[in-house]
């Protein structure tokens, strides 16, 4: 556990499960949606990406499917699964376009931004 790091639960208290290893994710790329007090993004929310996000992620500026190399960056395509920004899943979910959950890879501190009732309606693992 990198030493800035908040506990490893997810958001039904449980150990958090990885996300995703290809593409490697998460604020500390430990392919996990753990946090801690730099990350100020909150990249917490464990999402199975669409072309409807990331097409709505490139108009509000955050453009996540164009590679970039000098960042070591690929770009990230429909079915790829990714660590979000929890404001980031909530502003898409206002906007028709959030892309599904994996709660056992979602980390408890999403739940200071998005109920867990709206997280479990995008729940692809649990009901």
């Amino acid at each position: 556990m990198h030493a800035n790091m908040d506990a490893s639960l997810n958001v039904l208290g449980e150990k958090l499960n990885p996300c995703s290893s290809n593409p490697v994710t998460g604020f500390f790329r430990d392919g996990c949606c753990n946090t801690g007090p730099m990350d100020r993004g909150k990249h917490t929310v464990c999402c199975l990406l669409t072309d409807a996000f990331l097409e709505f992620s490139k108009s509000v500026g955050n453009d996540l499917s164009t590679p970039r190399p000098e960042f070591g960056f690929d770009g990230l395509k429909a079915g790829d699964r990714w660590c979000l920004c929890a404001d980031r899943w909530a502003q898409a979910d206002a906007n028709g376009a959030a892309p599904n959950v994996i709660l056992r890879s979602t980390h408890i501190n999403t739940l200071k931004t998005i109920p867990l009732e709206i997280l479990r309606r995008k729940a692809l693992d649990v009901n």
